[in-house]
């Protein structure tokens, strides 16, 4: 089933600012929390689907992306933003603040689904750039990234702790991994559960630290990740690849990888979204005439006709060779853009042609049958 819009799902309009996007986020959240709504799919369903909005709207570049591609431009293997496989555990943590210190914040109470006993912190994440070139970019391509990141202890087994016997139940929750608390609001008694501040949520606390990590659980490493790199993508999109960042701490999940992309500048080719275009340079003799010319695509040369009397400033298109659009069947076009080269310095029989033909009665653009021993001359010149 094809998504809904964002601004629909959120009940804006597509110029509202940050603050109303953030209010209307409040409003749809509470109205569909599972809290308030016990055991009802379709409000957990609509929950979902409003933070996935959110997520999008609230970050300038996403909204942006957004805003020119659709879903494919923030969703997809990987993904490019979008919250289309985040879990309710994912959602509680990534937007709990927006309810701080206010009655709300007893629907998102501390990431009460990170508190179940082994939660730990999770991880940080990782931010890395890509550059591609368009050849990479046409195709699609796999990368294989060296990254310095935190992984997980292997003398502990990230507990942090010497030895097992270096480990102790959590005094605050009895071993539990969180606490619980009830309070009071214009909905009624509402009771949360959150992770224990003192474990972390791992209901254990270490009484003597591991020598390798000092206690946390967690080492640096360097690590070759593969990355896979779909077809279409553009300069500024940002992949993410989930539990490729740091480790989390106290048996926390990983964070994720987040990837930048980058385009590498062609020789010949320039990119306009789909589109590539080539910039043509003709002299006025070949352009009068009419010649065959070999452009560059990114597949490689093709030969292309140039009839007689071609303008500056025309346009010919090769279907079908620019580049894929993201997630889509759409493939974009070659434009070759027409200029008519003038030459700067001319050889006295160069300007003695051009003055003969300057004086010609009927000239046009289009040579006639009595204009082309002019035009043929020229062009020995200039290609000489």
């Amino acid at each position: 089933m094809a998504k809904r819009d964002y601004y629909e799902i959120l009940g804006v309009s597509k110029d509202a600012d940050a603050a109303a996007i953030k209010k209307a986020y409040r409003k749809t959240a509470i109205k569909f929390h599972p809290d308030k709504n016990p055991g009802n799919k379709e409000a957990e369903e609509k929950f979902k689907e409003a933070a996935e909005a959110y997520e999008v709207l609230s970050d300038a570049d996403k909204r942006a992306r957004y805003d020119r591609f659709g879903h494919a431009g923030v969703s997809g293997n990987g993904g490019f933003g979008g919250s289309g496989g985040m879990s309710m555990e994912d959602i509680m943590e990534q937007f709990s603040d927006i309810f701080g210190g206010s009655p709300f914040d007893t629907f998102f109470g501390g990431s009460s689904t990170r508190s179940r006993r082994g939660g730990g912190v999770r991880g940080s994440n990782l931010r890395i750039k890509v550059s591609l070139t368009l050849e990479e970019i046409a195709k699609g391509t796999t990368k294989k990234i060296k990254v310095k990141k935190q992984v997980k202890c292997d003398t502990c087994n990230g507990s942090g702790a010497k030895d097992s016997g270096s480990v102790s139940t959590c005094g605050t929750c009895g071993g539990s991994g969180y606490v619980r608390q009830v309070r009071s609001t214009f909905l009624g008694q509402m009771q949360t559960t959150s992770a224990c501040p003192t474990c972390s949520g791992s209901g254990q606390v270490v009484t003597a630290k591991c020598n390798t990590c000092k206690g946390d659980g967690r080492v640096y490493d360097d690590k070759t990740i593969e990355i896979e790199i779909p077809a279409g993508v553009e300069e500024g999109m940002q992949l993410s690849m989930r539990g490729q960042g740091n480790a989390g701490q106290q048996g926390g999940p990983p964070g994720d990888l987040l990837i930048n992309i980058e385009e590498k500048p062609h020789e010949f080719l320039k990119r306009d979204g789909a589109s590539i275009i080539y910039d043509l340079y003709l002299n006025f003799a070949d352009a009068a005439l009419g010649t065959s010319v070999e452009v560059p695509t990114i597949d490689g040369n093709v030969k292309i006709k140039i009839p007689a009397g071609t303008q500056g400033g025309k346009i010919f298109r090769l279907k079908g060779k620019g580049l894929p659009v993201v997630q889509s069947y759409q493939q974009g076009d070659q434009l070759i853009h027409v200029s008519v080269w003038t030459p700067k310095k001319l050889t006295a029989d160069e300007k003695n042609l051009l003055e003969k033909m300057k004086k010609m009665d009927n000239f046009t653009p289009t040579p006639t049958k009595s204009d082309k021993g002019f035009f043929e001359k020229m062009k020995d010149y200039f290609n000489s």
